[in-house]
Formats: C-alpha cells, structure tokens, sequence
C-alpha cells in the first residue's frame, strides 16, 4: 500500500545525508573550506567550476592545459592518469570552447551556480538517544560478547555481524574509505580502527592531507561518521559495534562544508586518492550534485558522468571496490520513466522527466559499482529505498522506521556513531551501503587475492534472497525472480557466510 509522499520525503531527507545519497543523493559533507569564489565575477561571468576530460597521452595533456588557459581558465588540478583537468573559469563559452578542442572528449561545468547553496541537510532527521540510553554507553555489556548498545542493533543480527565476529572480525589489511562528509575519528568506537594516513579532504578537487582535513566542519555534518560506524566501529566495550570491528577505516571529505553537496570534482580526487593510497574498498552513501541524474543528451552532464567515471575506473583498476546507495527517492533505475522534481540543487530546481537508460545516478549506475537498495527489520525492501531489476546488485540493512524491530528502543532505524561521542538512529540507503561495504570487508579479509570483480560475485553469491513480493508495495513493482530481481538483486548480504 502507498504511504504519503510527506513519509517519502522524510526518508530522503535522512539518506541526504546520504547524498549524501546526494544530495545522500544526499549527502551533505563537510570538507576543508575550498577555495570558491561567492561574489566575485568579471567583466564576462560568474566563475564556475568544470571537468575537462581528454585524452591521456602527453600531446593531448599538454595541448589541452594550454586550451585551458587560452580560453581564460586556470587548472586547479590535473589527473593525467585518466585525463581529467579540474579547472575553473569566469568565461560563459569555456566549456563550449574546450569540446572544440583537439584531444578533449568531454568538457562541461560541474554546478549550475558559483555561490554556495543552501543545500539538503538532514539536521531533524536523526533520533539521537535518551538519557536512559545513554547511560548504557559505557555501562558493560548486557550480554556475553555484546557491546552495550548492541541490543539495538538489529541490523547486525539480520546479517549474522553479531556472529561473524566470533569468528574474522576483519584483517587490518584491509581498508574501507568513507567517501562522505568526513568522519569524527575522535570517537571511541572509530579511533581503534582509524587510518590517518589513508585519510584527506578533497572538497576542492584536489586532496588535501593535512591533518584532521578529513573531519566533519562541524556537528550536523554527522553522515559520514554515522556511515563509519556502522561498517568499523570496534568491539571495544563502548556503545556499538561494526559489521567488521577489526578492519581500518578511513575519512575523504567530499561535500561542501555549506551547502553539503557534493560535486563531480571532489569525487573524482577520492576515487583516485584512495585508489592511490591502497584503499581497498569505498562505501559511497550520495550522489553527485547538483544533478540527481545525470543525462548523456546534455553536455555539462555527460562530462560529469565521464569524469566521475573515469576516476572509478581507475580506482577499480587498481583494486579497489566501490559500494554505492541505490537512492532513497523509491525510483525504478531500471525500465520506467522518472520525476526528478530535485535538480539542479544548487539552484532553482525544475520537474523534468528522465529516461533511465539515458540519465544515470552516479556513483552507483557506474559500470562496476555494487548497487545497494535498503531493507528493514522484516527484510522486506525499505518504503523510501530506490530499486531495479539488473541495477540493484545486493540489499543491506537500512531500516525503516514502519519496521519495527523487538529491540529495547523498538526502533526500526539504524543506530551508529555520531560526532563528539554520540549515538544516533538514522535510515537510508545511505546506512544500507555500509553494511554491504562491512561484508565485503570481511570477503576481502578472507580472500586477501580476490579482484573487485571477485568480491562482487562473492557478495552476490552469499546474499540471501527474499524473492518479490506478490503485490505491489509502495507502489513500487518487483521485477524478477526468487534469484536476483529489482528490489533485492542477488539478495540481503550475509556476514557470517562472509567468513565461513
């Protein structure tokens, strides 16, 4: 049965953070202030930000950083590797003439405005805990091998967490990056499994390393360090505990620390920073803005897809597996037309419909990229979480809060680490991606050889498949089979067939 939309809207809100599945396709982030220019503008333009993609040998590199600047345009950085310049320019005809130039595949500008928007947050959005709950934090554990808190992670039992602990926790060779709006390693469920070294800000499209770059600007910037604690958080006697409490995990701050969104160039630096740095798996709870899909027909957008796609790619070549949120807009990805009422999100938005086969939700539709939906308590498919048949590659653990677990706070929501120490329940694909991510983790911990392709057919191969529905729920429709179909793909992920 359909709930109201106000009830849609709500979660979407909640996985904004996601996007932080965007904007999460929310996501708001925090990442060291980037250089942006706000008021200024020349005789010509505002200035805006744009991705040059080219080809990679020496003469196109060198011939197209020069077209950059003739066309009064600076190189704020430049990926040789996979041909993506990050330049900025106040000339309203940049893009158009670089796409003219020699060399260059796709050129096109990142935002639709230069000032720093608004944004999507999901402040409101979160249950923070009691006064009562919160004396457990440290209180011990209630009962052998628990943590404190756990009683009310439900999400760790429906995947079998609580139990693959017992057996590989995780390796500490292997590392999961938080792509996000930076994470509070500060906490004490997150220090014992940080990595510094693997850790940066790349809010302006170029890594910054520095120290604590990665940590949220603030306290509302929660996402990222909510999504760190559900896929690492130790099992050290305090508050709650990860899908794998043993491996390393690290922040790269990609959302702009007003607005949260989080554009094209920032995450093609992460993509190629943890590439770069050894990560081994990267969890993505967003999407790019400020398009919640991004259309081939439309130049600024198919430069962005090329771009972000490049640097994935790249990072895939290099070993690292990316997870992705499917969306919490309870869109088909598949077959059906969609409403994107949402983009641009850094201006003023406008409905338009989009043809799925045309228009993608970047990262998750990249080829290569596990595709995550959500589910509840009940494993049925969360009302918010997007789907489609052959898009959706697995299912994990969102929550949902017309789910109700039979847990001490009966909440239906997942409970993580938030910034200063604190607790908090939120719901999302955003949250769904990091238990996948944990998953793999652990496969990746138990198979230190297999490839990212392998540690998907792994992923795939472990997961638990409810099959469809038989009516419509939500109005959503279930394509497919008890095998692999739209709301599940190959099925909710397992942790404990993980490290048997």
């Amino acid at each position: 049965m359909a709930r109201p939309l106000s009830r849609r809207r709500l979660a979407l809100a909640v996985p904004v953070a996601l996007s932080l599945t965007a904007s999460l396709g929310f996501l708001p982030g925090a990442a060291s202030a980037a250089p942006r220019t706000t008021t200024a503008q020349t005789a010509s333009g505002p200035e805006l930000t744009y991705v040059v993609n080219s080809k990679t040998d020496r003469h196109a590199l060198t011939a197209v950083r020069g077209a950059i600047s003739a066309a009064d345009g600076s190189v704020v950085a430049a990926y040789d590797k996979i041909g993506v310049f990050v330049a900025r320019s106040a000339n309203p005809d940049f893009a158009k003439t670089l796409r003219a130039v020699r060399g260059v595949d796709s050129a096109g500008a990142t935002r639709t405005a230069p000032l720093t928007a608004a944004g999507t947050t999901d402040e409101g959005s979160a249950r923070y805990l009691t006064k009562a709950e919160a004396a457990k934090v440290t209180a011990g554990s209630t009962a052998s091998g628990q943590e404190p808190l756990e009683a009310d992670q439900w999400d760790l039992r429906a995947i079998g967490a609580d139990k693959a602990a017992r057996i590989n926790p995780g390796s500490r060779d292997v590392t999961v990056a938080v792509i996000d709006t930076g994470v509070d390693d500060t906490h004490p469920d997150l220090a014992p499994n940080f990595s510094p070294a693997q850790s940066a800000s790349c809010v302006d499209g170029k890594a910054d390393t520095s120290f604590g770059a990665w940590r949220p600007a603030n306290s509302g910037h929660y996402h990222g360090t909510h999504v760190a604690g559900e896929i690492a958080a130790a099992r050290n006697g305090v508050g709650v505990a990860g899908v794998a409490p043993n491996v390393k995990v690290s922040a790269i701050r990609v959302a702009d620390p007003a607005s949260q969104l989080l554009y094209s160039e920032s995450v093609v630096c992460a993509f190629v920073f943890a590439a770069d740095h050894g990560v081994e798996i990267t969890n993505n709870s967003y999407y790019v803005d400020p398009w919640r899909y991004n259309c081939m027909d439309d130049p600024d957008q198919r430069a962005i897809v090329d771009a972000v796609g490049r640097a994935q790619a790249y990072a895939q070549r290099k070993g690292t597996l990316s997870v992705a949120s499917a969306g919490n807009s309870n869109d088909d990805l598949a077959s059906h037309a969609i409403l994107d009422p949402s983009s641009p999100n850094d201006t003023t938005p406008a409905d338009r419909t989009v043809d799925p086969h045309q228009c993608l939700d970047i990262p998750t539709q990249l080829p290569g990229v596990v595709t995550v939906s959500a589910v509840g308590v009940t494993n049925a498919k969360s009302y918010y979480s997007s789907y489609g048949k052959n898009v959706v590659d697995v299912a994990g653990p969102g929550g949902d809060k017309y789910q109700i677990p039979d847990t001490p706070s009966k909440d239906g929501r997942i409970l993580s680490t938030m910034p200063n120490n604190a607790y908090a329940y939120l719901q999302g694909t955003s949250m769904a991606a990091p238990h996948v991510s944990g998953v793999a983790a652990l496969l990746k911990s138990a198979h230190p050889k297999a490839t990212p392709a392998q540690l998907l057919s792994l992923l795939k191969t472990q997961a638990d498949n409810p099959g469809c529905p038989t009516e419509p729920y939500d109005g959503a429709t279930c394509e497919g089979g008890k095998r692999v179909n739209g709301f599940y793909g190959f099925g909710v992920v397992n942790a404990l067939r993980a490290v048997k």
